[in-house]
């Protein structure tokens, strides 16, 4: 097998030549520093005609993908699900810690349900036949909410927030997806 030695000069003739493109003539950029007369920012000699200003300038890429803006100060877990399976989720995991007591579950979604119960408990220990409806409204369970609305006051009433209680435990097997406990203190 004979070996081919590649110069820099033999792969620029095998490639196609490049065209120079021409889009905006009157755009030129400096090459080197000069104490000759400034030159005008290449943006701003642009014609006031023209009506693309400069979009002809930025070249665009389309290979397909979503844009996504950053989210700053935007402080609800998206659980990589959409908006209506994302609420139904905590609801069913709010009704089921209220259930059970403990569950075990992903810490993402330990930490995202935990504002719901909080709001749940802090719904019953009020008592009244509108926060009793709203919490109707959000557990899927008659039964759960009635036991709630009974046994809360007693049991949180001097206690301002912070029902719940995580427990961080090993990674789940398979996916190693960071699990914990969640419970009612």
């Amino acid at each position: 097998m004979a070996w081919a030695t590649w110069s820099m000069s033999s792969l620029k003739l095998a490639l196609p030549p490049i065209a120079p493109t021409t889009s905006h003539p009157s755009v030129r950029f400096p090459t080197s520093l000069s104490s000759g007369p400034l030159k005008p920012h290449p943006l701003l000699s642009l014609s006031s005609g023209d009506s693309s200003c400069f979009g002809s300038l930025l070249t665009v890429i389309d290979n397909g993908s979503k844009f996504f803006a950053m989210r700053h100060g935007r402080k609800v877990p998206k659980l990589n699900r959409p908006p209506d399976q994302r609420r139904a989720l905590l609801r069913s995991l709010t009704t089921q810690l209220l259930k059970y007591g403990r569950i075990k579950t992903t810490r993402a979604r330990a930490s995202a349900m935990r504002k719901y119960v909080d709001k749940m408990i802090t719904l019953a220990k009020d008592g009244s036949l509108h926060k009793r409806r709203q919490a109707l409204g959000f557990i899927y369970e008659k039964q759960i909410v009635h036991a709630l609305f009974a046994e809360v006051p007693e049991r949180y009433g001097e206690r301002d927030g912070g029902y719940t209680r995580i427990i961080r435990t090993l990674p789940r097997r398979g996916d190693n997806a960071p699990m914990a406990y969640i419970e009612l203190v």
